[in-house]
This record gives C-alpha cells, sequence and structure tokens, in this order.
C-alpha cells in the first residue's frame, strides 16, 4: 500500500526489497536443486582463516539506546544515548489544524532522497533540489495512509516556526546526520 504523509510527503516503491526476495528464492532453489555443485556445500574441505584483530570497546557506550524526545513547543529534537543528550536540533512542526501527533512512537521507515506527493493535488516532486522533503525521511507516525516523519528542507528560514502538515521538518545537515544514527525501531518521544 503507498503511504503519503501528512507534511505533503509521498514515498517511491521500494523496488530493494522485492530484488532480495527474488535473489532469496533463486538462492534457496540453487541450493534445493544442487544448482550450485558438491563442492559449494563439501563441508570436509575446511580452510583456518585468522580473525580480524578486535577493537576496545567502551561496553556502555554499545549498550546505550538512542531515543529521540520532540519538545514541540520549543521546536527542538533532543537526541539521546541512554540519559546522556549526544545532540540538539532545532525544527519546524505541524501548524494550527495540523499538529504533530504527541505521545510515543517509534521510528519505522528511513529513506535516501524520497519523492514528495501533493496530498490534495497527486503531483509527485522527484527527488532533487526542488524537493521539499531534502534529501532524507526518517518516518514515525503512520495512519496506515498517511505519514509524518523527520525530514530536510529546501527552505531552512522555516526553522523554529509551526508551519508544516505534521512533519518535523529539519536543516539538511542536521536531518543527515539524524539518519545516521537513528535506526527502524528508534523510540520518538513526542511531547507538547
Amino acid at each position: 500500500m503507498r503511504r503519503k504523509a501528512l507534511c505533503v510527503t509521498a514515498f517511491a516503491t521500494f523496488v530493494g526489497l522485492a530484488s532480495a526476495q527474488s535473489a532469496f528464492a533463486v538462492s534457496t532453489s540453487a541450493l534445493e536443486t544442487g544448482a550450485l555443485g558438491a563442492s559449494a556445500l563439501n563441508t570436509s574441505e575446511q580452510q583456518t582463516v585468522s580473525p580480524p584483530p578486535i577493537e576496545s570497546v567502551d561496553p556502555t557506550a554499545v549498550s546505550e539506546v538512542l531515543k529521540l524526545q520532540l519538545h514541540l513547543s520549543e521546536r527542538r529534537l533532543a537526541v539521546y544515548r541512554g540519559d546522556m543528550l549526544i545532540a540538539n536540533y532545532s525544527v519546524a512542526v505541524g501548524r494550527e489544524g495540523w499538529q504533530t501527533p504527541t505521545g510515543e512512537f517509534s521510528v519505522f521507515q528511513k529513506q535516501r532522497d524520497p519523492a514528495w506527493e501533493h496530498p490534495f493535488t497527486g503531483e509527485v516532486i522527484p527527488p532533487g533540489p526542488g524537493n521539499p522533503l531534502g534529501t532524507r525521511w526518517i518516518g514515525f507516525w503512520s495512519d496506515g495512509q498517511n505519514s509524518i516523519g523527520f525530514h530536510g528542507t529546501p527552505d531552512e528560514s522555516v526553522i523554529g516556526s509551526a508551519v508544516s502538515h505534521g512533519c518535523v521538518r529539519m536543516r539538511n545537515e542536521d536531518v543527515l546526520a539524524l539518519y545516521e544514527q537513528v535506526s527502524v525501531d528508534t523510540v520518538v518521544t513526542v511531547l507538547p
């Protein structure tokens, strides 16, 4: 099902998932039919491989979960690793009548170079300099048809105001940094 965001967003069809499923089906079929040959499955031939060197990692840094807190009244997104604040971003939020929803959500989608579909006219704007979403999309709310998320903007002068159809607009460099830190299932808490 195609979803479009309330902030005037739409998503391109994801071809990658279908391609990955096809590749899996082909490789599974090859194994079942023996198309890979006996040597590919021969476990009696073992090679000794040296493991890569182990780097010392602070175990508390790895186990600390990333979480996002969006403060609507402050127009600010705080990024925490555990209880430590690691980043603060100024943002634009939903305008009157199109408020960004409050509550606890989680990231369900990440997309590079998203397309945008106007929610009223259906016009699709491809990725590029004039795209209202910028270069990254991080979806965290959906009603099954429409979605709300974090995204860039070609007009950074709107940062700090309530102007969107519910989405959270960020400076392009900020959403690029956030995109690299979050993963699907990252918790997003939206506070009034």
